[in-house]
């Protein structure tokens, strides 16, 4: 959801309730429905807490698991290079080959594997390219100090590069269960119901209209915050973009050919085997 999709949202919402608010307001007694105003105001505390705690709550965690993406998708970037060089110390045929599969890898997660990860189909997908350098690399016989030493450096980045993309790839569902939705939105009819109690008529249709209109604004922007965070990726501005992993792919270019070495990746420029 983009900001002027998020704009709607709001402004449709207040104007629904504060129509509601109106309209209840025309056939409420004077001092609204509740004898004891500061009484009702009292519950009405004890709701908007509520719901603010736990809103409060699920935002802080919805945005640490925003911030485990995109720190993974960085780490796991800066790993791709960092393999890209070991790769150069491993035997001459397994070099070209585990380079082009690293390449191919790259501009896989730029590519397809980011598309399915903004339209929720990532699901159990694994990257083919990860799979396709281990089996290089299980080939690989490392004889010299040097060979063996980058061997070794390889299997360690691969681990490293993994757990990165776990991290990049787990909210890309949805992190937040269905349960919480509902009990969200139950509180939040909860609170508009309650709010329409306050309607009084002796009271300027403004004054009104502000009271049901600034409750709804802050809890649907909360509520779209919180979708926000629970898709991190996609388009719309603050959205989680492959944009690490697009400058590693040009990275590797740059570097390969100051090393003067010259590789065909086995694959097109989004990642797809060609």
């Amino acid at each position: 959801m983009n900001i002027v999709w998020a704009a709607l949202v709001v402004v449709l919402a207040t104007a629904v309730t504060v129509t509601a608010m109106l309209l209840v307001r025309r056939r409420a007694p004077e001092g609204s429905y509740f004898s004891d105003g500061d009484r009702a105001s009292g519950v009405f505390g004890v709701l908007a807490t509520g719901f603010s705690v736990l809103l409060g709550f699920i935002i802080f965690l919805s945005f640490t698991s925003y911030e485990q993406s995109r720190s993974g998708a960085e780490t796991e970037a800066t790993i791709v290079l960092q393999q890209v060089q070991t790769a150069q110390f491993l035997p001459d045929g397994t070099s070209a080959e585990l380079t082009g599969e690293l390449m191919c890898y790259a501009r896989s997660v730029a590519g397809v594997e980011w598309e399915a990860m903004d339209t929720g189909t990532l699901g159990n997908f694994i990257n083919p390219w990860g799979a396709e350098m281990f089996f290089t690399i299980s080939a690989v016989n490392p004889r010299t100090p040097t060979e063996q030493s980058a061997y070794d450096r390889w299997m360690d980045q691969t681990s490293q590069r993994e757990q990165a993309r776990i991290d990049r790839v787990h909210g890309a569902e949805g992190i937040i269960p269905t349960p919480l939705w509902v009990v969200l939105s139950v509180i939040s009819v909860v609170i508009f119901v309650y709010m329409l109690f306050f309607a009084d008529p002796a009271e300027g249709a403004v004054t009104q209209s502000i009271l049901m209109g600034s409750v709804t604004v802050v809890i649907t922007l909360l509520l779209l915050l919180l979708v926000f965070f629970d898709h991190p990726h996609g388009d719309g501005v603050g959205r989680l973009k492959p944009i690490a992993m697009e400058r590693t792919v040009g990275l590797i270019d740059t570097e390969l050919k100051m090393a003067g070495l010259h590789v065909t990746p086995p694959c097109d420029e989004h990642g797809n085997r060609r």
